[in-house]
């Protein structure tokens, strides 16, 4: 995969991320064609220069703790919130019922 093609798949898949739901680090680099970079994902969302517009705020991490957040966590809480997510400690409350997944490998 050549340079830049990760994140930008990286990108698009957090914009297909419905209302209201999360998705987790590891599910999109599932998606985006290498399960093995979660990290690498976490790092291209960290890159996002329209934050809102590709809500990553969406994406946590795989035991449903928030993670970072290029604006803030506090900011990424109150816009979890705003979409009807209840964050407890830290964590997506009803993380199960709240997670997204992606079919197979969606890009």
């Amino acid at each position: 995969m050549e340079p830049g093609v990760f994140s930008r798949n990286v990108l698009a898949l957090a914009k297909a991320i419905p209302w209201g739901r999360v998705t987790t680090y590891a599910e999109i680099a599932r998606a985006a064609g290498n399960p093995r970079a979660a990290r690498a994902a976490g790092n291209a969302l960290n890159k996002n220069l329209r934050p809102i517009h590709v809500p990553c705020h969406r994406v946590v991490r795989s035991d449903g703790r928030i993670g970072g957040y290029l604006l803030g966590v506090r900011k990424k809480i109150r816009l979890l919130e705003k979409e009807g997510i209840e964050v407890r400690r830290g964590r997506v409350a009803d993380f199960a019922k709240r997670r997204f997944r992606f079919r197979e490998k969606a890009i």
